[in-house]
């Protein structure tokens, strides 16, 4: 099974830069939005079936803003919407999709904020995030949990670390909930594959600054570690223009 994640920065602007065309020929099975700005309802249904894919969306209350969604292939036997916080739950952060041995879930992350305002929001739903994990694991399931995490885990992770120790996705607090995630259960699935520098998917949108590479690796498909033996493969796909994020994804053997 191969799985995409992509921050598409609002679906309707993706589309008018290629979302289609790039779905139609990403091969994948399960593609995980986040950041879609937007109502199914307001979509029409090209976009809504794209070549072969069924979609399902989770919307925020408020209007142009936040919001997830995931196509798939294949048939789910339940649409998970939220995780029981109604602050992030409101903000259509979770959608999730229930397979018969597995669950996929797209996820985006609250952003701590420049003057760190939302951290404790952010610390608190990344607290139940796992807790909700850890839930599905313990019916047997295996986890995928796609998305933009707005964490960059190590100083490997961005290009500048030293000039933003305290800048919001990299915070201690951040980082240390990323630590104890992937130390209790949880498999980077990208770092599985390459341990190097200079991998990131995100990039400002300020001039220059995506062609130097100038960027954050904070979107990640993370596993449950008891299908860690069935990665195949683990990817960013910086080449795919669109958005300020690009794709990354993961190949699972059947």
């Amino acid at each position: 099974m191969k799985i995409a994640s992509w921050n598409v920065n609002g679906i309707r602007a993706a589309e008018k830069k290629g979302f289609g065309t790039w779905i139609k020929n990403s091969g994948n099975d399960v593609v995980c939005l986040q950041e879609t700005k937007c109502h199914p309802d307001q979509l029409d249904l090209f976009l809504r079936e794209q070549d072969g894919y069924r979609s399902y969306w989770s919307s925020a209350q408020k209007a142009g803003y936040s919001g997830t969604a995931i196509y798939t292939r294949k048939e789910p036997i339940n649409i998970i919407e939220g995780i029981g916080l109604s602050e992030s739950d409101n903000e259509g952060r979770i959608i999730g999709l229930e397979f018969k041995d597995s669950v996929v879930i797209s996820a985006y992350f609250p952003n701590s904020q420049r003057e760190h305002d939302r951290l404790p929001v952010k610390l608190k739903f990344c607290d139940a995030i796992h807790r909700y994990c850890d839930d599905w694991v313990k019916k047997g399931k295996a986890v995928v949990l796609a998305g933009d995490y707005n964490i960059a885990h190590h100083p490997i992770d961005l290009r500048n670390p030293k000039s933003n120790e305290n800048n919001a996705g990299f915070l201690p607090q951040e980082r240390a909930w990323m630590e104890h995630f992937t130390k209790n259960g949880y498999v980077d699935t990208f770092r599985e594959f390459e341990k190097g520098p200079g991998h990131y998917s995100w990039w400002s949108y300020r001039p220059g600054v995506r062609e130097k590479n100038i960027g954050w690796r904070i979107d990640y498909i993370c596993v449950n570690e008891g299908i860690r033996d069935r990665l195949k493969s683990a990817w960013i796909s910086p080449d795919v223009m669109g958005s300020d994020h690009c794709p990354v994804g993961v190949e699972l053997k059947d």
